[in-house]
């Protein structure tokens, strides 16, 4: 996938201050950033957190997810360690987009759960795509990594473009009454390992 760097910046934030680089996507103008913290290019194994934009949950404070929650744990854990990258993917509800993400919100409303409502919609159950990360990473200096995450998926993901995932680190963390059923179907439906389970 051609994706090019655009610039960097300083981002002064209250886990502390990272670097904020620009990506730009060739075929369609679709832009994601990495905040980068410390030295992630002396050839050792990064903490990452590969992280999908969620405007509902990262900046409107939803409840309906954990994404906003996942976001600052993975700062935080960043920031204690002095060193690490968040990648921020625009791949919106699992890769549907904002506003089909509030007709599959409409869907759940009326009963269907994550997955059906995506499907109910005519998209895939995860449309996301992560062929960017590699580029990013490259640009970077990261070759292994320690990724933050509940979702085997992404593991494999990941390593299919050549990143080499040398840890799966937990990130439980946001679950209230309004998300236990969407995080009971990430887990049912879709794999993700929560309460501490352990790949199979």
């Amino acid at each position: 996938m051609s994706i090019r760097f655009i610039a960097t910046a300083k981002l002064p934030t209250q886990w502390g201050e990272f670097s904020i680089h620009g990506f730009e996507e060739a075929v369609n103008g679709k832009e994601h950033v990495a905040l980068a913290m410390g030295d992630v290019a002396d050839g050792k194994p990064v903490l990452i957190r590969v992280h999908s934009e969620c405007l509902t949950g990262d900046a409107l404070f939803s409840q309906r997810c954990d994404c906003g929650p996942q976001l600052e744990a993975a700062l935080a854990a960043i920031s204690k360690e002095g060193r690490g990258v968040v990648l921020y993917l625009r791949q919106e509800g699992r890769g549907i987009g904002l506003m089909n993400k509030i007709r599959a919100y409409a869907l759940q409303d009326k009963g269907a759960d994550t997955v059906e409502a995506n499907e109910q919609l005519g998209f895939g159950a995860d449309l996301r795509e992560y062929a960017i990360c590699e580029t990013m990473l490259e640009h970077l200096g990261i070759k292994k990594v320690r990724l933050l995450t509940n979702n085997p998926r992404k593991v494999k993901a990941l390593e299919a473009h050549g990143i080499e995932v040398v840890e799966r680190i937990a990130l439980q963390t946001g679950r209230n009454p309004h998300n236990e059923g969407y995080l009971q179907t990430k887990q049912g439906k879709l794999g993700h390992l929560l309460d501490g389970d352990k790949p199979s």
